[in-house]
């Protein structure tokens, strides 16, 4: 289709192939017979009147043609397409040749205008009547008032060109992405073979005019318009100058187009009905005061006819009445025709105040955008020479569609002013359009000044810091960067107590920095390892507090309870004060969570008056995080120790490694391995990181870890460390952690510190009976909050909002930025260019609660605020059914009650056989237990009470309840065993009594571990009795009064004193014969007589 830029005229003129049209002086070919005007005449009386001929017409003239006959054979050829370089070449070589032509002709043309112009020859009579018609690009032949005298040849060979005024029926082309205006011309691109051939046509006949119009689709890409609305109707009439071949594209010929004047469309003619009879337009204008010629040459053939559009001064002699139809030639191809009309502007006042200063503010916007845009300028010199626009008020016209031409305007704002016919309103559109301009030219000089400063800056800064360098080098004032970076670590150095290996590595790789080139790879490498050695804390200490009463202060501030590790922590002081010194220690706090393991290594850091740096190993699975990365790696860096070490800047941090427990195994190596040198006091003083890979003593630091349950910690590394056990908290306990610290720092965090709103004791105490039984005291904080923010809640609603309004609550930063909020209109999902606008930093600020707000929170009201309860009863039994026993278990949340129950699946009678099932999703050391538990029952009952046959006929299922829940250990074996009795003996225990230990097959009860947990738990479910084994003695009279305070406990040996504190005073006789009745076997003897 129609593509290309806005030509200058000289490279359009170049590129023609007619060397008179560079000079926009067009060659009109003829026939070789003797050429013969067409004479068109009025056909009736009607169009005798001279008032019938429109205004803006003119009739086709009669004369002959200004030229010298041709050869008989000199045939006009069409323009040929061809790809040939040579023939390109050839070409260029003859347009150069015809410019240097044209120039003489205008100075032949200076010397017709005067009285001594050169003679005429015989040929020349012919055209002595033709004076030479206007046209828009020309104002005459320049031959001054001479009238009916003949023309030199001279005058003949720089004839200026004569467009028709009317022109009824053209071909169309579309053109797309911007308008034409009159007087500029533009190149385009036809790829239609049918169009391109009859452009070839038109040229070879003399008629090269087509009307150009704007496609409405700015992608649409053709040759042809199929309907009138896929263009814009006003387009405007247009003069071929040229046509060449497109280089690579041997199907597609460039045409350069030079429009003269505005048309409309009024009728399209289609490809598929241009050869329709109603396609044809017939000329019938004659103007009754043209006389006939002196002379009249013979006439041509029909075929060869070329009308001639030159204004002739003498009319035409003959009254015949000859139709002409110029464009019928074009219906033998398959394109678009249009019937159109001239568009005539408007007539203005050229003195109009409106039209002048609009035209002075054109000018001066000119101005202003050629001196930003020097293709601008060039445009505007090109435009002076050759629209003669010497005073733009004479014609503010071709100024306004010269604005819109050079202009990058909006498409459809250029072709509105293409149709506008009103030169005021033209004006105007043109202004706006070229403002646009003038704004993006302003922009795109901004941006270039910015860079080119930017740019110009560093230039200039490096340009001077070199100087600078290069005199203070001179001068000896300052060394180079690398000599100041030398001196900088050498003092670092000097400040520390290096160890000699140490200083001695340093003093080495200093020497290769100095060495080194600063672009050198290695250069960088150097100096970051060199930052390191110098960053850590080589001989600094911290002065360590060993005040005993100190650290009981602060650790009694921060927990409560925890009698055990704050005794362990104080002998650790006490020794450090009578030694001066307190070499690392590594201890290991075990216990579920919740409990403070965490927080109680920080207030050890306080109360030693020691740095504190924390750390989780919890799926760790790189060993560098541990001993660092080689420094080969890109991006090495040390492991964390060191970094700690940087961080704290002393040699006795406390370290809290956290999860030990939760620790990985991967490819890159086992993370534990690598902790057995760093936690094993022997080794530590000799630490080696792979980064540093000096020696660094981590002897004096206090390592910290914490762990759920020890089950999962390597055997070497729970072997290197100090296990202090930490226990769930019971009911008391956290009654006094919820009033002292959960409380007061929930209420604060609600924004309700200064409201009268109470949770009351009772309130806490049924939150933690019957919401928060776990051992540790998170979930109780979590409850706690939502009881606050409930009651926040509920304030705020009973109130209103008028009271605790927005904007009272917003500050002057925070109102600002949110109305920069309610502009944006972006999607939450992209953040908003004017971020910074909608952001502050206090935007907000707290409200105050009225003080006649009085909150009270209870027993009776709890649930309002955490629902309903979780827990409904202390034990799982209120009355337990003979073959249920409660036993304890301890798991990482802590210690819970663990009931088993046994019952019978069959009936009894002699014929039945003994089993036993088990279900709770026990594991492999649990359903071994069963086994011994359920063949110590045999054998116990066997000796007991032999007469009691019930394991060998009885079908036993044996469960432990929340079968979700996976379980596992040997100290259910007593429990199970006295579920078991309890069954054979339709015996039911004691709800309140609790059981833990393991059982061998002989009735030994060995030792178990979590007695304290376990204790915590029988106290929350209500035990009052608890037996456990002998050897666990010890652990039971550790345990804190509150603990124990009201549970009886017993230690058992031996099974036979858990037998005895579980079925005190059983009658053996009842025993023996409780289930004789059911395994009794039939009388057959007495059978006998009743079937006989």
């Amino acid at each position: 289709m129609v593509r290309g830029q806005m030509l200058p005229w000289r490279t359009a003129l170049r590129s023609t192939r007619n060397n008179a049209l560079r000079y926009r002086i067009i060659s009109v070919t003829y026939s070789t017979s003797v050429l013969q005007s067409v004479y068109l005449h009025k056909t009736s009386s009607k169009l005798d009147q001279p008032a019938y001929r429109p205004a803006h017409t003119r009739p086709f003239t009669s004369s002959l043609q200004r030229r010298k006959e041709r050869a008989p054979d000199d045939v006009p050829e069409p323009i040929p397409i061809k790809d040939d370089l040579e023939t390109q070449t050839d070409e260029q070589k003859d347009a150069e040749q015809a410019e240097g032509n044209a120039e003489a002709s205008l100075e032949a043309r200076r010397a017709s205008d005067s009285p001594a112009a050169s003679g005429t020859t015989a040929g020349d009579t012919k055209s002595s009547s033709s004076s030479g018609g206007g046209g828009e690009s020309g104002s005459g032949s320049g031959d001054g008032g001479r009238k009916g005298g003949k023309k030199t040849s001279t005058e003949k060979a720089i004839q200026k060109p004569v467009v028709p005024e009317v022109y009824p029926q053209v071909m169309a082309i579309p053109i797309a992405k911007r308008p034409l205006f009159p007087g500029f011309y533009k190149a385009i691109t036809v790829r239609d073979k049918h169009v391109i051939a009859a452009v070839q046509e038109m040229m070879r006949r003399g008629q090269p005019y087509v009307g150009a119009f704007l496609f409405k689709d700015e992608n649409a890409d053709k040759d042809i318009i199929e309907s009138p609305d896929d263009v814009h109707d006003v387009g405007v009439f247009a003069q071929i100058t040229s046509a060449f071949p497109v280089s690579g594209e041997p199907d597609s010929i460039t045409v350069v187009l030079y429009p003269h004047r505005r048309i409309k469309i009024s009728k399209l003619i289609p490809p598929t009905s241009a050869s329709s009879p109603d396609a044809s337009v017939t000329i019938d204008v004659t103007d009754s005061k043209l006389e006939p010629p002196k002379e009249q040459g013979p006439t041509e053939k029909s075929g060869d006819v070329v009308a001639s559009f030159e204004e002739s001064s003498t009319p035409p002699p003959s009254t015949d009445v000859q139709p002409y139809e110029p464009t019928a030639f074009l219906r033998d191809y398959p394109i678009s025709l249009v019937n159109v009309d001239n568009l005539v502007e408007e007539k203005f006042d050229k003195k109009s105040p409106v039209i002048r200063a609009v035209t002075s503010e054109i000018v001066s916007v000119f101005r202003e955008v050629a001196q930003l845009n020097h293709l601008f300028r060039d445009q505007i010199s090109t435009f002076t020479l050759t629209q003669s626009a010497g005073n733009v008020h004479e014609e503010p016209a071709k100024l306004a569609d010269f604005a819109a031409a050079v202009s990058t305007g909006e498409i459809r704002e250029l072709q509105d002013v293409l149709e506008t016919m009103n030169i005021e309103e033209r004006l105007t559109k043109a202004l706006m359009v070229l403002k646009k301009e003038l704004m993006n030219a302003q922009l795109q000089s901004k941006i270039s000044k910015d860079v080119e400063n930017k740019i110009q800056k560093r230039q200039r800064e490096y340009w001077l810091m070199e100087q600078m360098k290069g005199i203070r080098r001179e001068l000896g004032i300052e060394s180079d960067g690398k000599d100041k970076l030398v001196e900088k670590f050498r003092e670092k150095a000097n400040k520390l107590a290096m160890p000699e290996a140490v200083k001695k590595t340093f003093e080495e790789e200093l020497s290769k920095l100095a060495h080194l080139e600063p672009a050198a790879s290695e250069f960088n490498v150097t100096r970051n390892y060199l930052d390191w050695l110098t960053q850590i804390p080589w001989g600094q200490q911290s002065a360590e507090n060993f005040g005993i009463k100190n650290a009981m202060t602060v650790l009694d501030e921060d927990h409560h309870g925890l009698k055990d590790v704050k005794d362990r922590i104080l002998e650790f002081i006490a020794v450090g004060k009578l030694r001066g010194t307190v070499e690392g220690k590594i201890l290991c706090f075990v216990g579920p969570p919740g409990v403070g393991k965490t927080s109680i290594g920080k207030s050890i850091a306080r109360a030693l008056n020691r740095q504190y740096y924390r750390f989780s190993v919890g799926g760790l699975t790189d060993v560098a995080e541990i001993k660092g990365h080689r420094r080969t790696y890109v991006g090495a860096l040390p492991g964390r120790i060191i970094q700690a070490l940087k961080k704290c800047q002393t040699e006795n941090p406390l370290i809290l490694i956290d999860e030990v427990d939760k620790i990985g195994r991967g490819h890159q190596g086992d993370p534990s391995s690598a902790l057995l040198e760093l936690l094993d006091p022997e080794q530590n003083n000799s630490f080696l990181d792979h980064y540093m890979d000096v020696p660094v003593d981590l002897s004096k630091v206090l390592f910290v870890c914490t762990a759920n349950m020890t089950d999962t910690i390597p055997r070497p590394l729970l072997d290197r460390m100090e296990l202090i056990e930490l226990s769930g908290y019971v009911a008391d306990e956290k009654m006094a952690i919820a009033e002292r610290f959960l409380a007061p720092a929930a209420k604060e965090l609600s924004g309700l510190k200064d409201v009268d709103v109470a949770l009351n004791r009772d309130g806490l105490e049924e939150l933690i009976n019957r919401y928060c039984r776990e051992s540790g005291v998170r979930n109780l904080k979590k409850q706690i909050e939502k009881v606050y923010r409930k009651s926040a809640l509920n304030i705020i609603q009973d109130l209103g909002e008028e009271v605790f309004s927005e904007d009272k609550a917003l500050t002057e930063e925070g109102k600002a930025a949110q109305e920069e909020s309610k502009k944006d209109e972006s999607d939450v999902k992209e953040t908003p260019e004017a971020i910074e606008k909608e952001t502050t930093a206090t935007p907000r600020k707290s409200l105050r609660v009225p003080d006649g707000v009085h909150v009270s929170i209870d027993r009776n009201n709890l649930k309002d605020y955490v629902g309903p309860p979780v827990f409904t009863s202390d034990r799982l039994y209120e009355t337990t059914p003979p073959g249920v026993a409660m036993g304890l278990a301890w798991t990482s949340m802590g210690g819970a009650a663990l009931y088993v129950e046994s019952i019978l699946e069959n009936a009894l009678n002699s014929a039945s056989r003994p089993g036993l099932e088990r279900t709770g999703n026990l594991k492999n050391v649990m359903k071994e237990s069963t086994v011994i538990a359920y063949s110590f029952a045999k054998s116990v009952l066997a000796r007991l009470f032999p007469e009691n046959k019930f394991f060998e006929k009885a079908k036993v299922h044996l469960h432990c309840p929340e079968g979700a829940v996976q379980k596992d250990g040997p100290s259910a074996g007593i429990t199970m065993a006295t579920s078991l009795l309890s069954l054979a003996l339709d015996k039911p225990l004691d709800p309140t009594i609790a059981m833990t230990g393991e059982l061998t097959v002989t009735g030994k009860v060995l030792r178990i571990g979590g007695l304290r947990e376990k204790t915590v738990a029988a106290r929350r479910a209500g035990a009052k009795t608890i037996i456990f084994p002998a050897d666990n003695t010890s652990d039971w009279l550790e345990l804190p009064e509150n603990i124990k305070e009201g549970i009886d406990g017993h230690a058992a040996s031996w099974y036979s004193d858990v037998f005895d504190l579980v079925f005190p005073n059983i009658n053996a006789e009842h025993a023996n014969n409780i289930w004789k009745a059911q395994l009794a076997k039939p009388d057959k003897h007495a059978e006998k007589p009743e079937e006989d």
